[in-house]
């Protein structure tokens, strides 16, 4: 099989490329990869450099936006996995257009280009944050959308056009709606590596509010085993929510990371709250798991330990990337 991946080179798609020239997913043994990445700030070579050797493995850098070597790229590929995206969500409040660009116009150019080639499967990764906010009980993949952020919207608006590449020209289109990721290799602007990386240097974590914004936690390894799930066998024009089943607040994981490295509280400065801020998101998986038997492998206490620990003796990885770029704290 030949299997291209968007954003390959950022958290989530380099830990499935990893994953699948690793011999992780039986189905995709001895398959071809071709990464495209644009190499933002987010995107980085040595997310990939546990596969580098592979003979499996080609890279190019370029931006799902030139719809030229998108057409190129996609001639041959059975399966397409589709992570390339603007995803952090003060950036977009910051500046939308990116984000309308990138994940609204860039999907439409690559579901063009796979349906002129008549590529075998499309998964196009999206988030549980286009559902909005909900005070209790959790999402079905049928509650309808409202998205509050525009990074949240830009979302929501690329999952329609995948739909209606299904419904008006037969793609065969999956979409995985996931809730909040964390694992290695994560860019640390996201709320785990921002912490710990910042408490290992001895600097305050900041807290959005009163902290009581709630999220549902999702270890990335158990996120790619679900997209894999769906690229084997999800059914064509179906969305798919993919969770880890630990809901925490802001404060309670803060605590916890507080914990992790050995500090109280006191490392702890509040910050005004973030514009149409989300109180809680939570998805339900009934559906993946019902279909596909799909469920969430690691525990997050054994999850968080590992990414700690993973972050402190990886600062070689990390503090190049901080220096580079003016973060804030995740959704």
């Amino acid at each position: 099989m030949r299997v291209l991946v968007t954003g390959g080179a950022g958290f989530i798609g380099s830990h499935y490329v990893r994953q699948v020239l690793s011999g992780a997913y039986p189905a995709l043994a001895g398959s071809e990869v071709v990464v495209l990445d644009k190499l933002t700030y987010a995107g980085n070579m040595a997310n990939l450099d546990p596969v580098a050797g592979s003979e499996r493995l080609r890279f190019v850098r370029g931006d799902i936006c030139d719809a030229g070597l998108v057409s190129e790229l996609m001639q041959g590929m059975d399966l397409v996995v589709h992570f390339a995206a603007e995803s952090h969500v003060d950036r977009s409040i910051l500046s939308a257009g990116d984000f309308v660009l990138t994940n609204v116009l860039g999907t439409q150019y690559l579901l063009q280009a796979a349906l002129d080639a008549s590529v075998g499967k499309f998964v196009h990764v999206s988030t549980d944050e286009v559902y909005g906010s909900i005070a209790e009980g959790s999402w079905p993949e049928d509650h309808p959308l409202l998205p509050n952020s525009p990074y949240s919207a830009s979302k929501a608006s690329s999952d329609l056009i995948a739909r209606s590449f299904h419904r008006t020209y037969g793609l065969p289109v999956c979409i995985t709606r996931c809730s909040n990721n964390y694992g290695p290799y994560q860019f640390p602007e996201k709320v785990i590596p921002l912490f710990v990386t910042n408490l290992f240097d001895g600097a305050k974590v900041p807290l959005y509010g009163d902290g009581l914004n709630v999220r549902d936690w999702l270890h990335v390894d158990d996120h790619c085993a679900g997209i894999q799930l769906v690229a084997e066998n999800g059914r064509a024009g179906e969305v798919y929510n993919i969770g880890g089943g630990t809901e925490l607040t802001n404060r309670e994981l803060t605590e916890l990371l507080l914990e992790s490295v050995g500090a109280d509280f006191s490392m702890v400065e509040p910050v005004e709250d973030r514009k149409g801020h989300d109180r809680r998101y939570s998805v339900d998986i009934s559906k993946i798991s019902g279909e596909l038997g799909y469920q969430p492998k690691v525990p997050f206490d054994q999850g968080l330990r590992s990414t700690v620990e993973w972050y402190r003796d990886n600062r070689s990885w990390w503090e190049p990337l901080k220096k580079r770029a003016a973060l804030a704290s995740s959704r």
